[in-house]
């Protein structure tokens, strides 16, 4: 013949809230009604530890909330109750976050400016119109050396060449006078130039490096 099941001793109505509560607060973890009742072996019954824990959370003993069908309770989270190495461990955790958080928002800013950067860039449609001019600009070119490598590049004449170079010479003995002019500006200009003045600074300002010393 089987044993029989020991039947559990039923707490006292008295000492059965405080067994709930003192329960909840070893625990440290939610509970229904059914789970704190089968975690005391039945010593307080589903029912009256659905009462207890109501009439605890209604004088704000402990937390409840809604979970499925069901209501969870848990013992209230009193800061003194953290040890050293729980805030330790908080600390560290938080000064991990705010390292990523950091990190997130580098990394943000270098994607907007990639961003930003590609926006700022010819679309594809405009690159491919681009292109497109390009190879044609190339084409007339490779057409135009191969016409010179072929000899038919156009001729000028000795007229025109002589042109060219009496214009040549013209321009040059002009801009050889100009040139002569410029310095002997510049030197009266030196002469009365105050003292800690940087001559290299008043030459580009006035425009006269383009005439050498």
């Amino acid at each position: 013949m089987a044993p029989r099941k020991e039947k559990a001793e039923k707490v006292r109505a008295n000492e059965a809230a405080a067994a709930v509560l003192n329960y909840l607060r070893k625990q440290n973890r939610p509970y229904s009604a059914t789970d704190v009742s089968a975690n005391l072996h039945n010593k307080v019954t589903k029912a009256a530890a659905a009462k207890i824990l109501k009439d605890l959370h209604e004088r704000s003993e402990i937390e409840g909330r809604p979970a499925g069908k069901q209501i969870v309770y848990h013992a209230l989270q009193c800061p003194d109750s953290i040890i050293p190495s729980q805030i330790a461990d908080l600390d560290a955790t938080i000064s991990s976050l705010r390292t990523q958080t950091a990190d997130l928002q580098a990394a943000t800013k270098t994607l907007r400016i990639a961003l930003s950067s590609l926006n700022s860039t010819l679309s594809t449609s405009d690159l491919i119109a681009s292109i497109q001019c390009l190879g044609i600009e190339k084409k007339e070119i490779v057409d135009r050396l191969a016409s010179f490598k072929a000899g038919k590049a156009k001729n000028i004449t000795k007229k025109e060449k002589n042109d060219v170079e009496s214009e040549w010479t013209k321009w040059a003995a002009i801009a050889k006078r100009r040139e002569k002019i410029a310095g002997e500006i510049w030197k009266l200009i030196e002469d009365v130039l105050p003292e800690g003045q940087k001559k290299g600074d008043v030459r580009a300002l006035l425009g006269f490096e383009d005439y050498g010393e």
